[in-house]
């Protein structure tokens, strides 16, 4: 059998148990490509699967299927769906209103949370990660006077258009699925690879760099680690040229209560979260140092008062406040974390068994996995990129959706919730041991 009858096949058996979904999307001509939001569309399965309900790591459809949940909303759901405290603190709080455009007692609580945390000395609420993002990039450039931003290929970071630049045969260019953008980012955008210290050094030398947006691993490009010493490199030489280091852990939140930074001892400039912080209510933080905070406070003297154009009304709501503090006291807890960790751990451990004699690795941090279909864990993102080969991992996304198991659509992520039992883990590295029989067949 080819891998092309391979996914022939299992979209027969998945539309064959999915007759309800599939009349369902037959009647979703309002929705621009049947969906609300496109990505709904990167799943592997011919057509949406459609939701009835969620609770714990588990989602059943509306045709009565029920999955094993590793993909968890690609993160905002962390922690597990249908939460009792979250749904119980939302309902209270809707009930006493949900948007004030004032703070609220609750709300000094959560700065007081936020800065023990995850040691920033200020805070900003935004609705999205992507909000959050452009903050950052906007001050950065306020306070030191400079243009140019750092990133790494491969990387993303929302739907920040300064972002939106990659390496293509080892030149700077806008990506190419950056629709409508009438600006060459690389006019104002520097892009190197990452785990490459000298391009990093070349690139931070110029000194017209005023931040480099980071992930402390690489996580939407196919899961890249660091290697050994990098991240101090980069941190020591954003200091030396006057640079800001912002990290967004809004992936790596997983790897501790504080993220990966607190956990291995990184100190940035600035700093964000999204997703999980409210657990799916969509919001983000981020947060700065007490000297950004006063450089912060001198760019905005010197501008004088007037409209900055950063932040929207929605942003610090009422409902995101009293979710972030559900989350941070009751939910995202040590002892949550650890049954995350070890759980991951037991799922590298599966993988690494069933895929020994197959030319895959896995790459994981936190309670965040990858397998990914590379003899060796890739260093960068055009090492990753060698590896895509799209069409097997469709046939093996929705051969994982036929055995009843969601992974993240994007890659082979998956991710362990507090609330992800073992014999989930289990049926998961059932079905990868058994889908990796079938590609022995077709490769």
């Amino acid at each position: 059998m080819t891998l092309q009858d391979f996914i022939s096949q299992q979209r027969e058996v998945f539309a064959s148990a999915h007759s309800l979904s599939k009349a369902l999307s037959e009647q979703a001509s309002a929705w621009r490509g049947g969906v609300p939001m496109h990505w709904m569309r990167d799943w592997a399965s011919p057509f949406p699967i459609f939701v009835k309900s969620a609770s714990g790591a588990t989602l059943t459809d509306v045709d009565g299927v029920t999955y094993d949940d590793f993909c968890l909303g690609d993160t905002p759901s962390m922690f597990g769906h249908a939460r009792a405290e979250l749904t119980d603190a939302i309902a209270d709080q809707a009930g006493r209103g949900v948007g004030y455009m004032l703070p609220m007692p609750l709300t000094n609580v959560v700065g007081d949370l936020l800065r023990e945390r995850f040691a920033m000395d200020q805070w900003q609420v935004a609705t999205t990660a992507s909000d959050a993002n452009r903050a950052v990039i906007r001050w950065a450039r306020a306070i030191t006077g400079r243009d140019r931003i750092l990133v790494f290929d491969g990387c993303y970071h929302g739907m920040v258009e300064d972002c939106f630049v990659a390496l293509y045969d080892g030149v700077p260019s806008n990506k190419a699925g950056l629709i409508g953008q009438v600006h060459d980012q690389t006019r104002t955008t520097t892009v190197v690879p990452f785990n490459d210290l000298p391009a990093l050094e070349a690139a931070l030398a110029t000194g017209d760099i005023a931040a480099v947006l980071a992930e402390p691993v690489m996580t939407n490009c196919g899961m890249i680690r660091p290697d050994a010493g990098y991240l101090e490199a980069l941190r020591d030489l954003c200091t030396r040229r006057g640079a800001l280091l912002v990290m967004d852990e809004t992936h790596t939140l997983s790897s501790a209560p504080g993220g990966y930074c607190i956990a291995n001892g990184l100190k940035p400039d600035m700093f964000v979260v999204g997703k999980a912080i409210a657990g799916g209510i969509p919001a983000a933080v981020w947060g700065v140092t007490s000297e950004v905070a006063a450089r912060m406070d001198e760019a905005q003297a010197r501008i004088g008062p007037g409209q900055s154009g950063i932040g929207t009304t929605l942003s610090g709501n009422a409902l995101v406040m009293r979710a972030i503090h559900t989350v941070l006291t009751q939910i995202a807890t040590q002892p949550a974390y650890d049954r995350m960790l070890s759980g991951a751990e037991y799922l590298v451990a599966g993988l690494d068994r069933v895929t020994a004699d197959l030319p895959w690795c896995t790459v994981h941090v936190g309670a965040r996995v990858e397998l990914v279909f590379a003899p060796e864990r890739p260093r960068n993102a055009q090492d990753m990129r060698r590896f895509l080969d799209h069409d097997l991992l469709d046939a093996f996304h929705l051969f994982l959706i036929n055995r009843g198991v969601l992974i993240a659509p994007f890659h082979n992520m998956m991710l362990i919730s507090p609330q992800t039992q073992t014999q989930a883990i289990d049926r998961l590295v059932d079905a990868v041991d058994a889908f990796g029989h079938h590609y022995r067949e077709f490769s």
